[in-house]
């Protein structure tokens, strides 16, 4: 196997106990932002997507409120230390439609780009990207989150 075909990995997994602590870590991610990041953000409905993408925003300086685009599929803001892109491709029918929005010019430009349900476009993402999942385990408690954010590489 060619050296250059390893992919590389890096793994982080933070436990969260309340939707504040999960709104922090989203705020630490979003501090350590640097232009181009792109990250898809995984999990089951209910989980805390949104709160830790409010955190990112807050954590790039972004005051506006911040909510899941389900219809719109991007919502931009441009008011913080980094433009931020916030996908959700739940209800994208085939990739053409990310053409049609000119996601790579989100992807490739100088902000961050978060990707909710981004497994979906699989094929579109750099090959250098973030993946957060964010986990329930209703055992540890209701508000309970484990938080894994693996950095993937080629």
């Amino acid at each position: 196997m060619a050296e250059d075909n390893i992919q590389k990995v890096k793994q982080q997994v933070i436990e969260a106990n309340s939707p504040e602590e999960t709104f922090a870590v989203g705020m630490r991610f979003g501090q350590q932002a640097r232009p181009g990041d792109v990250c898809i953000l995984t999990g089951d409905l209910g989980v805390g997507k949104t709160v830790f993408t409010q955190g990112v925003a807050a954590g790039l300086g972004i005051n506006e409120p911040v909510v899941s685009p389900t219809f719109t599929i991007v919502q931009p803001y441009e008011s913080g230390r980094l433009p931020f892109y916030h996908f959700d491709v739940y209800r994208i029918g085939d990739l053409e439609e990310m053409d049609e929005i000119g996601y790579e010019d989100y992807f490739y430009g100088g902000g961050l780009s978060i990707v909710e349900w981004g497994s979906r476009i699989e094929e579109l993402l750099p090959p250098c990207h973030k993946e957060v999942m964010i986990e329930k385990d209703l055992d540890k408690g209701f508000d309970y989150r484990k938080i894994i954010i693996t950095e993937v590489g080629t």
